[in-house]
């Protein structure tokens, strides 16, 4: 098993398929886009289920149009983890009556229809699980899912809800990894069977997660690069994740990286800066870094 899979959260983002690095047979072809990535890289994240469920179906073609060995982290649907959603993206038969483009958070939703959503979310990612190739569920909680004893409880759901299946939480919220909280959030996630996912943000902007990197979970280690840019969490998807990493801001990575490949399994290292092709370039300088 190799130690460290790195790759970028999304191969079918519109930025990378207009940036001129996949070739042109395979700008517009699913299947081709996703063998022309696995080609390159060994892991990829998902992101496109935060958006809606996935179906069994996509998660089979994923596994079969991949080589032995290949993994994907799943992003979960954006009501499991406290998120609003587009009522169009819920399933028509779970769906509310009222406008598809409203947003709905999972409190306005009937009641049952979390429980079904997750079944539906776990069970959709099966021919992944059979196949091996399931790394990781990412939650990604909000900001507003705080550190304490309702922070905790959230976590304990989730764990409970997602079965057997591995997880793996993101702190959007920087009292979770505060001095006077970590230790403790570190302990729960030990706890529930959970990776910490650390995070590369801009350290000079309101509420900067702390780039706290330490295993929680023996078998998997994660680390998502999100750029560095002034307008993170405040400007369009574009101005919040427009940033080129440079092997000088790599480096220090590195060295966390190769601490955690020392108490963990496996590092899965993704790179969340989707605008062009930066996520796939800055992935091969971090591969580089990491193969010295």
């Amino acid at each position: 098993m190799e130690k460290y899979l790195v790759g970028t959260c999304s191969w079918t983002d519109p930025a990378l398929r207009g940036s001129g690095w996949y070739p042109p047979a395979a700008r517009d072809d699913p299947e081709e886009r996703l063998r022309h990535y696995a080609a390159r890289f060994p892991v990829v994240e998902v992101d496109a289920t935060y958006y809606g469920l996935p179906s069994t179906r996509n998660c089979k073609l994923w596994a079969d149009r991949t080589p032995p060995g290949f993994v994907f982290d799943v992003k979960a649907f954006a009501t499991l983890t406290g998120h609003s959603a587009r009522a169009g993206a819920l399933p028509p038969d779970l769906r509310p009556p009222g406008p598809p483009q409203r947003r709905l958070t999972p409190s306005r939703l009937p009641r049952g229809v979390v429980d079904e959503l997750w079944q539906r979310f776990t069970g959709a990612l099966r021919p992944l699980w059979d196949a091996g190739r399931l790394g990781a569920v990412l939650l990604q909680f909000p900001p507003w899912v705080r550190a304490g004893e309702r922070g905790h409880a959230f976590l304990a759901e989730c764990r409970r809800r997602a079965g057997r299946l591995p997880l793996a939480v993101e702190f959007r919220h920087p009292g979770w990894l505060a001095p006077g909280e970590r230790e403790r959030t570190l302990d729960v996630l030990r706890a529930h069977g959970m990776s910490l996912v650390a995070v590369d943000t801009a350290q000079d902007v309101p509420d900067a997660i702390p780039p706290v990197a330490a295993v929680t979970r023996p078998e998997l280690a994660v680390v998502r690069f999100h750029g560095r840019s002034a307008a993170w969490r405040t400007g369009s998807k574009e101005d919040a994740y427009r940033h080129s990493y440079t092997a000088e801001e790599l480096v220090p990575w590195r060295e966390r990286i190769l601490r955690l490949a020392g108490e963990a399994e496996q590092v899965h290292v993704l790179f969340n800066n989707c605008c062009g092709d930066a996520a796939v370039r800055s992935a091969a300088v971090m591969r580089e870094l990491l193969e010295v």
